[in-house]
């Protein structure tokens, strides 16, 4: 239940980040989510898209350097605490944690999380371990229609 997140990398200069967003647009292809990290010289946006295929190959003929990382997205619940929760789990099995980022698609009482793990399989066999829902692509990309 991993999803397929492009990272595209980018100039840290004004413009540079509608490229990639006009060419996407331009194919017709959804942003569902989106992060984006900088560092003084360079950015990294990060994707979700349901079509990521098509998607990679449209960034590439526009010019943009892309990664495919795969990812693990859950559910939360949407209350103080809800996240910490599940943070708790993960800090006590030693699971290294590189980023995350947050997004809503269409449930009132829960949130999702998108996680990029060190080691996606451990982080994934003791989420479910412990009832926590992951979503697969199938199940986010038909939400985020709603």
């Amino acid at each position: 239940m991993k999803i397929n997140q492009l990272s595209v990398f980018l100039e840290n200069k004004p413009g540079r980040l509608s490229a990639p967003c006009k060419a996407l647009a331009k194919a017709g292809i959804n942003i569902l989510t989106l992060s984006l990290a900088d560092t003084r010289q360079f950015g990294i946006l990060r994707i979700i898209v349901k079509d990521w295929q098509n998607a990679k190959t449209v960034l590439e003929q526009a010019g943009c350097v892309v990664n495919v990382t795969e990812v693990i997205a859950i559910e939360v619940e949407d209350r103080p605490g809800g996240l910490a929760a599940v943070l708790e789990f993960i800090e006590k099995a030693g699971i290294n944690l590189e980023y995350m980022y947050a997004f809503t698609f269409g449930r009132a009482d829960k949130a999702a999380i998108v996680f990029r793990f060190e080691n996606p399989e451990s982080a994934l066999k003791l989420l479910q371990e412990k009832g926590i829902n992951v979503v697969g692509s199938i199940d986010l990309y038909d939400r985020s229609a709603r």
